[in-house]
């Protein structure tokens, strides 16, 4: 029997594969999980209808995770903390800051695409990134200085 797979299984093929399998375990196994279709006229249609509609999504998303890029890399954050004798600042920058600076610039990303290996403890200038999309990544310059 052959069939589309909705999902990649294992031992089997990617999503998209149009491949042949034992009629029981498409019954039993794959169509209940929702893994695959019977693979008939109207579904391949229908599949590549929905796979050309995702690729044009994807492509989308990549143009506006370029974009967002672009325009992050132009910005500069500024940031002012207390500072002790030695230049150190009391307590630290942390991605949760980061993020809010960013919002205000007009940018709301969540925190967690903020990629701090550790928080910022002194003044100086920092080159942070932000993972935005698959390998889309942009540098944003912060700056720290004493208040």
């Amino acid at each position: 029997m052959k069939v589309i797979l909705t999902k990649k299984v294992n031992g089997l093929g990617l999503e998209g594969d149009v491949v042949n399998v034992k009629e029981g375990y498409a019954r039993n196994y794959l169509f209940p999980k929702g893994l695959a279709l019977e693979a008939t006229e109207g579904n391949i249609k229908l599949y590549e209808q929905k796979k050309k509609t995702y690729e044009l999504k994807e492509i989308r998303k990549k143009e506006e995770a370029q974009r967002i890029k672009e325009a992050l890399e132009k910005i500069s954050l500024t940031l002012k903390r207390k500072t002790q004798e030695e230049g150190k600042i009391f307590g630290s920058v942390t991605n949760s800051d980061l993020a809010e600076a960013l919002a205000e610039k007009g940018f709301n990303l969540d925190k967690k695409r903020i990629v701090l290996e550790k928080p910022i403890k002194s003044l100086g200038e920092f080159y942070v990134p932000i993972k935005l999309l698959g390998q889309i990544e942009a540098k944003i310059r912060v700056l720290v200085e004493a208040e």
